[in-house]
């Protein structure tokens, strides 16, 4: 795809500001404004504050006439601290520059290409809200590609559910009058080691991991209020939510036994894990290897959670990783973070971008793919 090529330096430059400038979920700002800006110099209509969310936008190019939709799907928010180390700068570029070199094969592929920028997927998941909202039931395809040491076309992403378990006891002096009090330390205490006590009973993919917050006021009072964080995972979301029953069990077990009381709350919406699409996998495959890139991922390896996984239940989406940083460098990591800037960023910009416009065009001029992808959307739900 020679048109991305041609726009490469226009990504190069948009990536550095977005790397350069990180914003934590929810204050992508300046990223979700410099985007808007972009696609709006190359002929987009953006609509800013998309789904009632100030760091979301939708840029659609032409007349918006297809009855085929494609949503190219753009990250842009950094974690606190280590900035851009999941490589959302790169990918939402990515995504961008695909956008870019698409956009005047619309009649071709006879389908209408939109950007959809994405916000919050490191904390509250902006594409969950967006499903909520049913943005996505008119789109026919979903895609973008995510940062890693490897390349893979089907990550084993997990379902993820978190909440915040705060147990409330009773206050009284830990030395004079210990009998008097509740202790809501030792209630979150013993639902982690509850939990511990538990893992042995759940499926091998499944991930139970938390912090206690508030634990107390002063060694000599008895702590009245603790709050609990779990985040529990599986790679099916049916499996999971047995598993975030047995959890809340642990708290309610936790709390009969100290004398405690509990309230349990959604710490962040609900991500499901992706749902894979036999005959779109196999094109995607394809794509990779016609860009020059080999699948030296774990096909089995676990690998996180992501708010594109509850729009792979809402129509046929590809979420691949592509490798940025040498294999090995952890996600999430300072050392990951390196890699966002420079001729790195560049070379995996440029093959991220023709692999997403690959996809959409083998599928979307290929009738026979398409129904078949559809067909296996459908008999998968």
């Amino acid at each position: 795809m020679k048109n991305v090529e041609d726009n490469l330096k226009k990504a190069e430059v948009l990536n550095e500001f977005i790397a350069s400038n990180p914003e934590i979920s929810g204050q992508e700002y300046k990223a979700a404004e410099r985007i808007s800006n972009v696609l709006q110099e190359e002929g987009f209509t953006v609509t800013r504050n998309f789904a009632g969310m100030e760091t979301a936008f939708l840029a659609i190019y032409g007349e918006n006439n297809h009855k085929r939709k494609v949503a190219i799907l753009a990250e842009y928010d950094a974690l606190p601290e280590i900035g851009h180390a999941c490589g959302h700068s790169v990918s939402g570029s990515s995504s961008v520059l695909a956008g870019i070199a698409i956009k005047n094969l619309q009649n071709r592929i006879n389908a209408d290409v939109h950007i959809i920028g994405t916000p919050l997927e490191e904390t509250d998941g902006g594409k969950v809200t967006m499903v909520k909202q049913g943005i996505f039931d008119k789109y026919d395809m979903a895609i973008m590609l995510h940062m890693y040491d490897s390349n893979l076309v089907n990550p084993v992403t997990l379902a993820l559910d978190s909440y915040t378990y705060t147990f409330y006891g009773k206050a009284a002096h830990a030395s004079a009058a210990p009998w008097d009090g509740i202790n809501a330390f030792n209630a979150a205490q013993l639902m982690f080691h509850a939990v511990d006590m538990l893992r042995q009973h759940v499926h091998e993919d499944v991930r139970m991991h938390g912090i206690i917050r508030y634990p107390g006021e002063a060694p000599n009072i008895v702590p009245e209020k603790c709050s609990l964080e779990m985040y529990c995972r599986s790679k099916s979301r049916k499996y999971l939510d047995e598993v975030v029953e047995k959890v809340n069990n642990c708290a309610k077990g936790a709390a009969i036994a100290t004398g405690a009381t509990y309230e349990k709350a959604l710490t962040d919406q609900p991500f499901d894990n992706l749902k894979p699409n036999k005959t779109g996998l196999k094109v995607f495959e394809e794509c990779y290897k016609q860009v020059g890139l080999e699948l030296n991922g774990d096909p089995l390896k676990l690998f996180g959670s992501t708010d594109a996984g509850n729009v792979s239940y809402i129509c046929p989406t590809f979420h691949g990783t592509i490798q940025l940083a040498p294999e090995g460098t952890p996600i999430h990591s300072g050392s990951f973070e390196k890699y966002v800037h420079g001729d790195a960023a560049k070379q995996t910009m440029e093959k991220a971008a023709k692999i997403i416009g690959l996809q959409i065009i083998k599928i979307f001029t290929n009738d026979q793919l398409y129904n078949d992808m559809k067909k296996d959307f459908s008999e998968d739900l």
